[in-house]
């Protein structure tokens, strides 16, 4: 077990356990989007970690089949930071939330030696999709295509230049196909951590395992920061789900079957290895 998973194994709500704790018709989540965690500065303009830090928190939102409604962010503030950045920073976190129907509505800053961001949001949602909710003989697809996230950061740890489209910098989420899809969906969540590891942790949620019913490679199932869906539902529902998916321009893979075994990825985690 590694540190991140002993931490929340500490904490005693019944609402852990998915990428957004849901209480009555409401849900809070929050990410951190820290300086040489997630990003350096050299790689990035503030309009851009300013977009991404906002987007990778409204994926736990989407990937709940949830609407964002408010945000409260805090920001660690270098003093190298001018105002000029501070201004392109939170005008891209605006209006990057506002995309979605989001407000920020406050938080807190303070003054640090490196940029880092943390994001509260609450959303609403009649119908959340849930991590759990597997059965066994279901279907697991991931939406879009991986491993670009791992491979644009390897090559940025190296010095090179990247798209400026890279899903490590942009990700897209799937927030039509959710919505569309969520009838026939048993449980679901954002890839973050790599389609490997966040395959265990939804069989681990749900004690299954699963049988390979398509090779993926490491390229694709160790990429971290897809921020695509992972999704489990009835092999009955394939044909509606493709259906969707062609609809909202959305490429889903099905690569595993629910199991009654013990089997999972090998991965490593992304956090205190």
């Amino acid at each position: 077990m590694d540190k991140e998973h002993y931490l929340i194994s500490k904490l005693g709500s019944k609402y852990i356990g998915d990428d957004a704790a849901v209480v009555g018709d409401r849900l809070y989540s929050m990410d951190a989007f820290f300086e040489d965690v997630h990003f350096k500065r050299e790689w990035m303009s503030m309009a851009q970690i300013g977009r991404k830090a906002m987007l990778v928190n409204i994926s736990d939102v989407i990937a709940m089949n949830a609407r964002p409604q408010f945000a409260l962010v805090t920001v660690s503030i270098p003093k190298d930071m001018t105002k000029d950045e501070i201004d392109e920073l939170t005008q891209s976190m605006e209006f990057t939330a506002k995309e979605y129907g989001c407000e920020i509505i406050g938080g807190d800053t303070i003054g640090g030696d490196k940029l880092h961001l943390c994001i509260a949001i609450i959303s609403k949602s009649n119908d959340p999709l849930l991590r759990k909710g597997l059965k066994e003989g279901d279907l697991l697809a991931y939406t879009g295509t991986l491993g670009e996230s791992k491979r644009d950061l390897d090559a940025l740890f190296k010095g090179k230049k990247i798209a400026k489209d890279s899903r490590f910098f942009e990700p897209e989420l799937r927030a039509a196909f959710i919505t569309q899809a969520r009838p026939f969906l048993h449980a679901g969540m954002d890839i973050s951590d790599g389609l490997y590891c966040d395959t265990n942790k939804l069989l681990d949620i749900n004690k299954y395992g699963f049988d390979s019913l398509k090779n993926i490679n490491d390229e694709a199932g160790l990429s971290g920061e897809e921020y695509e869906m992972l999704v489990g539902f009835d092999p009955k529902d394939l044909e509606a789900l493709e259906k969707i998916a062609k609809e909202t321009g959305t490429p889903l893979t099905v690569f595993a079957k629910v199991a009654k075994n013990k089997e999972r990825f090998t991965c490593l985690s992304h956090h205190f290895n």
